[in-house]
């Protein structure tokens, strides 16, 4: 047992004499050039990120996040004179998991972008500031064009659609037409009734036309069920929900 102790303590020995250690060496100016940097970079991609999704809603809460996390990164990583340790460190924060709502699966990449610029700003400090400005721009760069062009953007959007019928009312075939002109496809996926078995609810998945006029879709089929409810709703998300009466 004691040798095992003597061996251990041998080793911690060698770990902390070598050149790899891990000791708060850093200069007051590495710390705040790193500082500064860092909250610069946490504007500038909040900023992207607020531009990128200025046609849909976004969390106050995940920009601000945005804005800190580089700031934390840097400042951690600035304080470890090693850089074995600081990278070691920096693999800890990619292990993060942020639980947050269902929403776009590419804002991960923003999470992503902000800890790789704090770990820049942490281990590079003040002798790189030209690679620190050339990844954001490059890395902006392409962010800002994928949103622009729409690269990768499907042709259709997944959709739910229910429309309200009266319980005397075929529905078989009834509004195959207008669903194969505003659609690229779609499928029955239940019926049930509803209002004490008066009337009868259909629920459609669609994938429906990016181009087609929504509007225009649910005012056809409200002329064939009787004016009576319709609803379309976009897959996953709730608060876009286009109802008539």
């Amino acid at each position: 047992m004691f040798n095992n102790i003597t061996s251990l303590a041998a080793a911690a020995n060698n770990l902390f004499s070598s050149n790899d250690t891990i000791a708060v060496g850093a200069s007051a100016f590495d710390m705040l050039c790193a500082l500064g940097l860092s909250v610069l970079m946490g504007l500038m991609i909040s900023a992207l990120y607020i531009f990128t999704h200025r046609k849909s809603s976004y969390s106050s809460s995940y920009v601000i996040t945005i804005l800190i996390l580089p700031i934390i990164v840097s400042v951690v990583l600035v304080m470890i004179n090693s850089m074995a340790s600081a990278l070691s460190l920096a693999g800890v924060f990619t292990l993060c998991r942020y639980r947050t709502v269902p929403g776009d699966p590419k804002d991960i990449t923003y999470v992503f972008f902000a800890m790789a610029v704090g770990v820049i700003c942490g281990i590079n400090r003040s002798e790189y500031i030209w690679f620190l400005f050339a990844f954001f721009v490059i890395v902006a760069a392409v962010l800002f064009i994928v949103d622009v062009t729409h690269f990768g953007q499907c042709k259709t959007s997944s959709m739910t659609l229910k429309i309200t019928i009266p319980e005397d009312m075929n529905y078989i075939g009834l509004f195959d037409d207008i669903l194969n002109n505003y659609t690229s496809s779609w499928k029955l996926r239940r019926v049930k009734t509803t209002n004490f078995g008066s009337l009868f609810e259909l629920v459609y998945s669609i994938e429906m036309k990016n181009d087609a006029d929504q509007k225009k879709f649910i005012d056809e089929l409200r002329n064939l069920n009787g004016n009576l409810t319709v609803v379309l709703t976009l897959f996953r998300y709730d608060d876009k929900v286009y109802e008539q009466n």
